[in-house]
């Protein structure tokens, strides 16, 4: 495990980002253990007011990323390095798990829309773990010595990638474009399967092809169903189960 972690993080200078990594992940489980139990009223912890307002977690983790941030361009190297990255770690995992609330401009943490916290939180672990493991954005990579001393080898294979991420965010995948940036097997079968119906690739291409938008719609449907309550399901037992929507006459809310 030593000599692993000499050869694959140490000597390729990664031990900052796994310490940022690692950081961002510990801090994130924390919070969200903190604020359930905050939630169910259990515990030592309570919510932190000054003059009656309500501090988010978000207001310390900005602090924290500028400072690590800051430092970590500053050029520190050894200890001080690892220290700005474990604070820019620690930052991200608080501002992220409000990612939410900054979105909406609203207190959503407990409801619907604040599962899209989970969701950003564990897309950028994944993201981070890849580049730890060696994916370089684009599959820059992928490219063999001969053609990383030829810079138009790099520059195609940089463009191509790109335009298959590019082409399934525009058929409104936008988590296979984000992986597809770093593994770009993904974004290709993103690129070249039906987009989503309302993906700007569907409302320009398949706007005089029923057929088309047809097989869209039911493949859309047939995804969404099989995902989304396994999908639910793990995000609730990450991040906690929302608080139920208030129905009924508004005077009664």
């Amino acid at each position: 495990m030593g000599d692993w972690l000499q050869r694959n993080i140490v000597e390729p200078g990664k031990l900052p980002l796994l310490l940022a990594l690692a950081s961002f992940v510990l801090t994130f489980v924390i919070t969200r253990v903190v604020t359930r139990l905050i939630r169910a009223g259990r515990g030592p912890f309570r919510n932190v007011k000054a003059g009656g307002v309500h501090i988010h977690h978000v207001v310390p983790g900005v602090v924290l990323v500028v400072v690590g941030g800051f430092g970590a361009v500053a050029g520190h190297q050894g200890v001080g390095f690892g220290i700005f990255a474990v604070l820019f770690g620690t930052g991200a995992g608080l501002v992220l798990d409000e990612f939410a609330l900054i979105l909406h401009l609203d207190d959503v943490y407990w409801t619907e829309e604040g599962r899209q916290s989970v969701e950003v939180v564990v897309i950028t672990a994944a993201l981070v773990g890849l580049v730890l493991a060696g994916f370089a954005p684009f599959g820059v990579n992928d490219v063999s010595a001969e053609e990383l001393q030829n810079r138009g080898g790099v520059i195609v294979t940089v463009a191509v990638n790109f335009l298959f991420s590019l082409l399934a965010l525009s058929k409104g995948k936008a988590r296979v474009a984000v992986f597809g940036a770093i593994i770009p097997l993904v974004a290709l079968v993103g690129a070249v399967r039906l987009a989503r119906p309302g993906s700007p690739w569907a409302r320009r291409f398949y706007r005089r092809r029923p057929r088309a938008r047809a097989r869209a719609g039911l493949r859309a449907y047939r995804h969404d169903r099989r995902w989304a309550v396994p999908r639910r399901r793990v995000q609730d037992w990450i991040g906690g189960r929302p608080d139920p929507r208030l129905t009924g006459p508004p005077g009664r809310r």
